[in-house]
């Protein structure tokens, strides 16, 4: 008798095989499938993602040009289709430009951090005793300090600079990436499959390789999508505090503190690079909480 769902399978039992028939990374795609607020939110950081990608061409103008006739002019003024800034240069090249910086500046960190910190966590967490003792009491160390007072004075202290607000951010985001890998392992050390695996004399990198890690992975990847909002967050914040990028490289934060300033006269232009932060964040985060409900298998 063959077990594949015919035609005439009644729905509701099609939709009970069916996620044991996709498998789990499937039945996440599905989930997704029909979410479409999530799949809102992920199209608008996508198109986001590829204007900065391709900001050298989609660029009408050049992004470092000044001109002191043209200062603060509205949206369309001559060729200027959101107007111009305190010198005169063009405001969308500017924020096309300025999404590459910050993007990456909000990225970065936390990938470095998910590879470094996931990997002390696993590590802790596998090991247990003196050495999760030993990396989790230096983790506690970090997370004495809030987390945006952390990175100004570790950017501060290194001098400022776009290198040294990522590597300060970086620095920030692994304790907390960290304590979530840690967490995911000690609750699936000591369960059977992987007491099994040891049982047969496995090696213990092959153990962590193909047991531990695919179940600490995807609480991890989803923690670190929740942390990219946030850093874009502070890496702006960095660069409004000047312990970012520096002049006259267009950057989000940077260009926002520069145009402050102008809120009274021009308050659009003023506005627009906080409006792309706060876009580009609440997408972030809107979708990692989409991925979240995707894959909990409980749901």
């Amino acid at each position: 008798m063959s077990t594949a769902i015919s035609d005439t399978t009644p729905p509701a039992l099609a939709e009970l095989a069916g996620p044991a028939q996709r498998g789990y990374w499937g039945t996440v795609g599905y989930r997704l499938r029909y979410d479409p607020v999530t799949l809102f939110f992920i199209t608008i950081l996508v198109l986001v993602i590829l204007a900065a990608i391709f900001s050298p061409w989609l660029a009408p103008n050049d992004p470092y040009q000044e001109s002191i006739i043209r200062r603060l002019k509205p949206p369309g003024y001559r060729g200027h289709i959101l107007g111009t800034d305190e010198l005169g240069r063009d405001m969308l090249s500017r924020l096309l430009y300025g999404g590459r910086i910050t993007l990456t500046m909000g990225i970065l960190p936390v990938l470095v951090a998910t590879l470094i910190g996931g990997g002390l966590g696993v590590i802790a967490g596998f090991a247990g005793g003196f050495v999760n003792a030993l990396i989790m009491r230096i983790m506690d160390v970090f997370y004495a300090f809030p987390s945006v007072l952390l990175a100004v004075a570790i950017s501060g202290a290194m001098g400022g600079g776009a290198v040294n607000g990522m590597i300060a951010l970086t620095l920030v985001f692994i304790p907390p990436l960290c304590r979530v890998a840690e967490t995911a392992t000690t609750q699936v050390r000591n369960l059977d499959f992987v007491d099994a695996a040891r049982a047969t004399g496995a090696p213990v990198r092959l153990v962590l390789w193909h047991h531990v890690l695919g179940n600490v992975l995807g609480p991890v990847l989803i923690y670190a999508s929740s942390l990219i909002s946030v850093g874009i967050i502070l890496a702006s914040g960095l660069s409004f505090l000047g312990l970012g990028v520096k002049p006259p490289e267009p950057d989000w934060g940077l260009m926002l503190n520069a145009l402050r300033q102008a809120i009274y006269v021009s308050p659009l232009a003023a506005a627009m690079p906080g409006i792309a932060i706060l876009i580009t964040s609440v997408s972030m985060n809107m979708a990692s909480d989409g991925l979240r409900a995707a894959m909990d298998v409980r749901s």
